[in-house]
């Protein structure tokens, strides 16, 4: 039987890649997002990598239509064994300059678009004891920075909710498993179609990864969920140890570099599109991939995110020389007389 993985946020950026992961690996897979030329375009891209694909246009924000969503995906393909939360909106702009409507609408998809997945998830899961869910969060959730308050605020609340979840899920010693991702700046569209307030283009702070490198994370996330959390890309981790060590210099260290390195030398176009309210990638020919306009400035491996799925076979193989070592250190020396 083909695993049925349902990902929200699909139509663009590393929604997109990791659908493409898991079509390459013959999963079934149903795509929420607003967008339906992003949506058609990466239901092609799963059915082009051997997967079967559902789109189902969908504003996460909306408990009703996310339910709705995974009613048709279980009705085409059978019960969902993963899902995988990714949506999200932001606005970029010094807090003063976010209107309440606006703050309210990037809460609404980027924290509890999450709160209603997990929501509909569990629903199903938790009766038939099995299923993973999977939350993309952010080293911001960790470490806030300007310009993005609300997006800030947001990957913070779902790091705390899935925590709750987390435990409970744990208590009742229940196999539904429910793991994050945190990701690094990455080289998606929401640079050229989120709501900005800023002279100049914004971009991912670097270094950038490619969504490929976010989406791998992910689908190994999906199939070890037991772990906690999972960090990709050595920004995430520096980012996520340097709070715990010195969150105040921090904060004054991005408070100089904190705005510029938020911005392209390049002036930012007053009619650029901005997808807070309703999608730009709805119209025909207007999808915009998974990739932003950064891949040459992206990487496209991080060596981390290796480390990090290994880490249990490298701890070992440590252990294990250091023994030998100890052990040939004590054979030279003899018995002692």
């Amino acid at each position: 039987m083909n695993e049925t993985v349902v990902i929200t946020g699909a139509s663009a950026g590393i929604g997109r890649a990791t659908a493409r992961l898991f079509a390459a690996r013959g999963a079934d897979v149903g795509l929420l997002a607003r967008g339906r030329a992003g949506l058609d375009a990466a239901a092609a891209d799963v059915e082009a990598n051997g997967g079967r694909a559902l789109a189902v246009p969908t504003d996460v924000a909306d408990p009703g239509q996310v339910e709705d969503a995974a009613r048709r995906v279980e009705e085409a393909f059978g019960p969902i064994d993963v899902w995988v939360n990714v949506a999200f909106t932001s606005v970029f702009a010094p807090f003063d300059q976010i209107g309440p409507e606006e703050f309210r609408r990037v809460t609404e998809v980027s924290y509890l678009g999450f709160v209603n997945g997990t929501r509909t998830a569990l629903t199903r899961m938790l009766p038939r004891n099995r299923g993973t869910i999977v939350q993309v969060g952010s080293a911001l959730g960790y470490r806030s920075i300007p310009l993005q308050s609300a997006y800030c605020g947001a990957k913070h609340a779902v790091n705390g909710f899935t925590e709750s979840v987390r435990t409970e899920l744990l208590h009742s010693g229940s196999r539904v498993a429910v793991t994050v991702v945190q990701m690094p700046a990455v080289n998606t569209p929401q640079f050229s179609w989120v709501l900005s307030r800023l002279r100049r283009h914004p971009q991912p702070v670097p270094p950038i990864y490619e969504p490929e490198v976010a989406a791998r994370g992910v689908v190994y996330a999906a199939c070890h969920p037991r772990r906690k959390e999972y960090w990709v890309g050595a920004s995430t981790a520096a980012t996520i140890l340097g709070n715990k060590v010195a969150p105040a210099l921090l904060d004054r260290y991005l408070a100089r570099t904190g705005f510029s390195s938020q911005q392209t030398g390049d002036e930012q176009q007053r009619s650029r599109p901005a997808n807070l309210w309703r999608p730009v990638d709805d119209e025909p020919g207007s999808d915009h991939g998974a990739h932003g306009v950064f891949d040459d400035r992206a990487h496209g491996r991080a060596p981390q995110l290796w480390f990090s799925h290994h880490r249990g076979a490298i701890v070992a193989s440590a252990a294990a020389g250091v023994a030998g070592l100890v052990t040939g250190l004590a054979r030279r020396r003899g018995p002692r007389r």
